[in-house]
């Protein structure tokens, strides 16, 4: 099939037996591959038993059929069940570690049993071969990376693990080409449990393309809608995502001190516009990316890339630090170690109200910036009060005896949008299916951004249909494996077009909105299995009962009951937020 390499291999770390899976075309056109295809790879291998660290768990990872063909195609999806929440979980990363894994001929890889002792993966045209890493276990991911080339070549692309996924801690990330992350739900844990350090891919081999000479106008296509857009074509190439701080900054929504303020004061201090004018050393771009919003940067000690907008959120407003420096350097040593930047930042910030509060027995003090690396290094190893800290925000505030001040949805920390700014933005939080994320359906972009149209932000009319339709679209972008900034500048009918003219199955529009809408279903589907249902769909009472006190977001709650009512009435769900019988069949799953 045009637009795939035909080729999944699934490998047994017990046995070191390697099985190639057969996926014929009627599910390939149900779930096209990464988010989609993994998901129901996962959900017929694994049940809601399945412990996340246990050797019968499956680790899936998968390219698309756009992947190493399209603009910022090179991105791989990672499936499993997660450790931090217990959801069925996905995270996507960036790079060029996708296009090589497809260029070497695979699809995919699904990851089952545990080795003995560490081990990694080779991946190349002649095949797979599983390779001794006990040199490298203990490393971090940069030395890993170093090393591994060295050894093999340069051109290789990696993904591996550093020692927060050796350690199992329940957020740790799965890093590729440097400084690229799976980061969200432990992924890298899952890994680690594995024994598995790495991953290497590298390969030349031709994909298949139905329309080669369509695919070269979609091309020219795509770059001019790139450039055309505000956002892809000025905003992100100038001064990357962290050009966000000062926007949400000034609506007022722009978490500060665990979400108790909606306003950074020293937000200035920190934006895309300080960072160029400071740390900012040259521009980085993934695979076939024009963007290219990955920024490289240098303080007076050391030198990497980001931080990110989030990142920059996390280890700064977040625990009411402005000292960019040491926020860059805690975001090199997450990546090294092997961390997801939101997540670590929003547990210290948790630790930083349990000690106001009186709870917490170590002195961890809003603004106080002298201790952060540490503390990133304490909980990637797990030393000292960084055991507690790698126990993630709900499970340390729920020790403490204050779950209330843990901001997080189904046990994922929400990222750095206050909900009682946007109506929509709270309401796809809490129907996220792998808890408190804003990938899975980023309202931001109508409701901030004006991106396809302005929506009011305080409003809850008509949120529940444009946040299940955004869900829908992300679902069916994470399975063609595309990055979500080509969201703003590409409609849904042009995804449609790069999908048919690749592979020439003549998609329609309704066609490739229902992939995601499956998707949403099943990964719902499997959750409710878990366990979760409507007292999961919450979020922390702090948005729903206290109002934020000062900038353009203030005197606001959040609405969440009434859209919750509506979206579930919409997606065919029952009162607990259980998909029917008849939405299940009416999708064929």
């Amino acid at each position: 099939m045009n637009g795939w390499m035909n080729k999944i291999v699934e490998v047994n770390l017990n046995t070191g037996k390697q099985k190639t899976l057969i996926i014929d075309e009627e599910v390939r056109r149900k779930y096209l591959g990464g988010r989609g295809l993994g998901l129901k790879l996962y959900t017929d291998m694994c049940s809601a038993d399945t412990n996340p660290l246990d050797e019968d768990n499956a680790l899936i990872f998968l390219t698309g059929p756009l992947t190493g063909i399209i603009q910022t195609a090179g991105r791989y999806q990672v499936t499993s069940r997660s450790p931090l929440t217990g959801t069925i979980a996905d995270s996507s990363s960036g790079g060029f570690f996708g296009a090589n894994l497809k260029k070497a001929g695979f699809d995919g890889l699904v990851i089952t049993g545990k080795s003995e002792k560490p081990v990694y993966l080779e991946v190349t045209e002649e095949g797979i071969e599983i390779k001794n890493a006990m040199n490298i276990w203990g490393k971090d991911t940069h030395e890993t990376m170093k090393m591994l080339k060295d050894e093999s070549s340069s051109n290789i692309s990696v993904a591996c693990i550093g020692p927060a996924g050796e350690n199992l801690v329940p957020y740790a990330a799965i890093m590729n080409d440097k400084d690229r992350a799976a980061g969200r739900g432990g992924m890298g844990a899952v890994m680690g449990s594995k024994n598995l350090k790495a991953i290497t891919a590298f390969g030349k081999k031709e994909i298949p393309v139905s329309d080669p000479e369509g695919l070269k106008k979609m091309i020219s296509t795509i770059n001019t809608l790139i450039d055309k857009n505000p956002v892809t074509g000025k905003s992100l190439q100038l001064l990357g995502t962290s050009v966000l701080v000062n926007v949400i900054n000034a609506h007022g929504m722009y978490p500060t001190e665990n979400f108790k303020r909606g306003v950074f004061n020293d937000a200035e201090g920190t934006c895309g516009e300080k960072i160029a004018e400071t740390i900012l050393q040259g521009r980085s771009a993934c695979f076939k990316c024009p963007i290219a919003c990955g920024r490289k940067t240098k303080t007076s000690k050391r030198e990497g890339e980001g931080p990110e907008y989030e990142t920059v959120w996390a280890f700064g407003a977040q625990l009411g630090i402005s000292d960019l420096e040491t926020i860059t350097e805690a975001n090199y040593t997450c990546n090294e170690l092997g961390l997801d930047t939101i997540t670590t930042g929003s547990t210290i910030g948790c630790a930083m109200e349990l000690y106001e509060k009186g709870v917490f027995p170590e002195k961890l003090e809003w603004g106080d910036s002298s201790n952060l690396v540490k503390l990133v290094e304490d909980i990637a190893y797990k030393r000292g009060i960084g055991k507690d800290l790698a126990l993630g925000s709900k499970k340390l505030a729920e020790k403490y005896g204050k779950p209330e001040l843990a901001m997080q949805v189904k046990g994922m920390e929400l990222p750095a949008y206050d909900p009682r700014g946007a109506q929509g933005q709270a309401l796809s939080y809490a129907t996220s299916n792998r808890g408190g994320c804003h990938m899975q359906g980023y309202l931001i972009s109508p409701e901030i951004l004006g991106s396809p149209v302005f929506l009011d932000r305080y409003s809850i009319e008509g949120k529940a249909e444009i946040v299940a339709l955004f869900q829908d679209i992300s679902a069916a972008v994470d399975s063609l494996v595309l990055c979500r900034f080509l969201q703003f500048a590409i409609s849904i009918d042009t995804f449609k077009d790069m999908l048919n003219i690749v592979t020439g199955l003549n998609f329609t529009e309704d066609e490739l909105l229902k992939v995601g809408t499956r998707i949403y279903n099943l990964e719902r589907k499997f959750n409710s299995e878990a366990g979760f249902s409507r007292k999961d769909d919450m979020l922390p009472p702090r948005f729903l009962e206290e109002v934020l006190t000062e900038g353009a977001s203030r005197n606001r709650v959040v609405q969440l009951d009434e859209m919750l009512d509506r979206y579930y009435k919409l997606r065919g769900w029952d009162k607990n937020g259980i998909p029917s019988e008849e939405i299940m069949k009416e999708l064929g799953i």
